[in-house]
């Protein structure tokens, strides 16, 4: 399989490459060589818009309750710092411009990049890597469909967008839960801490929130779909390897990613 990956990079087919630990220019290049693929073919017909949805919902539903469980703590862990804080500098009615800063901007997409890599993308991976050890990926080159066209395109898409609502999901949760932290546990001011929500945060930060959001559930399917494809062995032992690997791969790529979009988004926001 490994030798089978790699002839098919060097002659430029659907498939990109070995994941080996002695080539990794070659394996980020055969990543971004089928992210190219799977943006162009969702312009091109037919779009697989049945496996769109059934990936969607797919992706949905192993996401939702994970997200519900990592979102309340976080919002818990946000608000009793920093509402901690600010009691000690007095400034406790500010509370709900930090709650919502902080759930728009930072623990909004970080969790959903938590879920989404965590439990979509190794579920997209261990399904696309169990269908490459039993050959159906090459019968589907014998066929003549381009496997990129038909499983990596869609699923793409699919877990961009769960990302993009499962943010929204989170952000509305972390201000909720911080409303209720603060109000009811440390005793700020309701009518303060919801005057003070769009003090710092407005139109601009929430789209970047979504624009994180959505980039990390593109980069997170394309991840995942890229090392099922990409089994270097066989086996579940293999396809086990390249789930773990997905989670650590897709992380790496996401806070760095974070990091950037972060600062293009400050220089926006405050040029």
């Amino acid at each position: 399989m490994a030798n089978k990956a790699a002839d098919r990079w060097s002659a430029g087919l659907p498939t990109f490459g070995a994941l080996t630990a002695n080539k990794p220019m070659q394996n980020i290049g055969g990543l971004f060589a089928m992210s190219a693929d799977a943006v162009r073919f969702l312009f091109v017909r037919p779009f697989q818009l049945k496996e769109f949805v059934n990936q969607s919902w797919f992706v949905a539903r192993v996401s939702l309750a994970p997200t519900l469980l990592v979102a309340i703590p976080f919002t818990v862990l946000v608000s009793f710092t920093l509402n901690i804080l600010l009691r000690e500098l007095g400034a406790a009615d500010l509370s709900g411009a930090g709650a919502a800063f902080g759930a728009v901007t930072q623990v909004g997409p970080l969790v959903t990049v938590l879920i989404v890599a965590g439990a979509g993308a190794t579920a997209m991976c261990a399904d696309l890597g169990s269908r490459t050890i039993r050959e159906e990926i090459d019968a589907l080159e014998v066929l003549g469909i381009n496997p990129v066209q038909r499983l990596v395109a869609p699923r793409m898409l699919a877990s961009g967008l769960v990302a993009l609502l499962l943010n929204s999901l989170v952000c509305i949760i972390g201000i909720l839960g911080g409303y209720a932290f603060s109000v009811f546990v440390q005793d700020v001011n309701p009518g303060a801490f919801a005057a003070g929500i769009t003090l710092l945060t407005g139109i601009p930060e929430v789209i970047i929130s979504c624009v994180k959001a959505a980039l990390f559930g593109l980069i997170a399917g394309l991840v995942a779909c890229y090392r099922g494809l990409n089994i270097t062995g066989g086996g579940a032992k293999a396809v086990g390897n390249a789930v773990n690997e997905t989670v650590v791969y897709a992380f790496m790529a996401l806070f760095v990613v974070n990091t950037v979009v972060t600062a293009i988004g400050i220089q926006m926001t405050t040029g």
